[in-house]
């Protein structure tokens, strides 16, 4: 059988291999699966991608936000930590407390002598702050736009009580002066009402008149006019200290309202002149004056007063003679437990004491001042006047009863707020602690206390809140 002869010249035999057009269609076929695959990787890849950056920001945006709200919350915690500011609460308490024992110390040998009862002006001390908490509580939970629209009534009463306290049968003539009303418990003396009520109504008409008050002649004169006859009626009784209490109170809240310079300083020259003449046209004013400027040449009359305070504080010293040790309340300082006080309080407790009670009105005035200035921020416009004129007169009546005890200033019927002897005082100022706590509770919250109540008696607090800032 002859042998099958291949001949392929060295070559391996690719008749069952697959044609060339077969293997390019196998190839591009091959690269078309391979890149659709890898194209879809890739659009899986970024389609993943995408999300996964919305989710990112998203969560971002939702931790954002809740951290914010936390901080929100937090910081209005904070905020609303407390009802009332406790800075006023806590130094109001303070003084009453320290009034009050002093009040009670000062008072024994004047009480036994002339009531048989040697308490007895601690327990009508003790009646007047029980009294003016109670008042103060109802003033706390009353909202603020119900003094401001019933100021100029409010002034009317007390101008009504300054003419019926000079009529004859109605008022109370004490030392010479006809201040007091008789009210069974307690006698009131109508300046301290008065000087709260010109706060009031000013207050309001600093808001109603702000641009009238900061650009035309009318808007200054008008509140003028009103205390002018206010002053008068005051100098009727007579109440020297108290007009200028509350004189100088009113020219300070108009000068916070915007009045202009010039206006400013040519009431401040008037009213300088007339008390220069009002002293010298009153001998017993004048002798006061020249007793203060030399109290040791007429020590056992016209300088009594002064000498005996001055012999008071020497006695005190640093530390003092020790609580009811004074020997100046016994039969030498007249008035221990009204206006000189803080001789006695001086005594008893030494510069020590003296100087923490200036430290507590120095750091009650100026929290007050604090919270006006907050208020005034939030664009409660009445609130900061308000505040700015109570502060004033705390503080100037404070520094005036200090003064003259210290021998700086001639002799005034002037009380130390929340400290001295007086009911109507004591009343009055609890009053005026809880009208800056009500201003500054305001100032935080957006339903203050007894709002539910005095919007179902006369509408919405918060919208005349609204009302009034606008």
């Amino acid at each position: 059988m002859p042998a099958k002869i291949t001949i392929n010249n060295g070559r391996r035999d690719r008749s069952n291999d697959e044609s060339l057009t077969e293997m390019f269609e196998k190839s591009a076929k091959k690269r078309g699966e391979k890149i659709s695959h890898s194209q879809g990787s890739v659009r899986t890849k970024l389609k993943n991608k995408v999300k996964n950056k919305v989710k990112r920001k998203s969560s971002k945006k939702v931790s954002i936000k809740r951290k914010a709200s936390s901080a929100v919350q937090t910081r209005t915690d904070d905020e609303q930590k407390w009802l009332l500011d406790p800075w006023v609460l806590v130094i109001t308490i303070s003084i009453i407390v320290l009034g009050i024992t002093m009040v009670g110390s000062a008072s024994i040998s004047i009480a036994e002598r002339n009531n048989g009862e040697p308490f007895y002006y601690l327990y009508r001390q003790l009646t007047a702050a029980g009294l003016g908490i109670g008042l103060g509580t109802i003033v706390l939970f009353t909202p603020l736009m119900f003094w401001q629209k019933t100021g100029p009534v409010f002034l009317l009463i007390g101008i009504i009580l300054l003419i019926a306290v000079l009529l004859p049968g109605i008022g109370k003539e004490i030392n010479g002066s006809s201040r007091w009303i008789p009210m069974g418990v307690f006698n009131l003396q109508v300046s301290e009402l008065v000087k709260l009520a010109m706060i009031i109504y000013l207050a309001g008409y600093l808001v109603r008149h702000s641009e009238n008050v900061r650009k035309t002649v009318k808007g200054f004169i008008m509140p003028m006019f009103v205390l002018a006859g206010v002053a008068v009626l005051l100098l009727m009784e007579p109440d020297l200290g108290a007009t200028v209490v509350i004189s100088v109170t009113a020219l300070g809240m108009l000068f916070l309202g915007g009045v202009r310079l010039w206006q400013f300083l040519i009431l401040i020259l008037i009213m300088a002149v007339s008390v220069y003449y009002l002293i010298i046209l009153e001998p017993y004013r004048l002798e006061r004056l020249q007793s203060f400027m030399d109290p040791w040449a007429d020590p056992f009359n016209s300088g009594f007063q002064l000498t005996q305070s001055l012999i008071a504080f020497g006695r005190g010293e640093i530390t003092g003679v020790g609580l009811g040790n004074s020997i100046q309340k016994l039969f030498y300082l007249p008035e221990g437990h009204t206006d000189f006080l803080f001789a006695v309080l001086a005594e008893e407790l030494g510069a020590i004491g003296a100087i923490s009670v200036i430290a507590l009105f120095s750091t009650l005035v100026s929290r007050i001042f604090i919270l006006a200035r907050k208020a005034d921020l939030a664009k409660q416009t009445f609130s900061a006047y308000m505040m700015y004129g109570l502060a004033i007169w705390i503080g100037l009546q404070a520094f005036i009863n200090i003064a003259v005890n210290m021998g700086v200033l001639p002799t005034k019927g002037l009380t130390l707020p929340l400290m001295s002897y007086g009911g109507s005082s004591m009343m009055i100022m609890c009053v005026v602690i809880a009208l800056i706590l009500r201003a500054e509770h305001e100032t935080r919250f957006k339903h203050p206390l007894g709002s539910a109540f005095w919007n179902r008696s006369w509408g919405s607090v918060s919208g005349h809140r609204k009302e009034a800032r606008a």
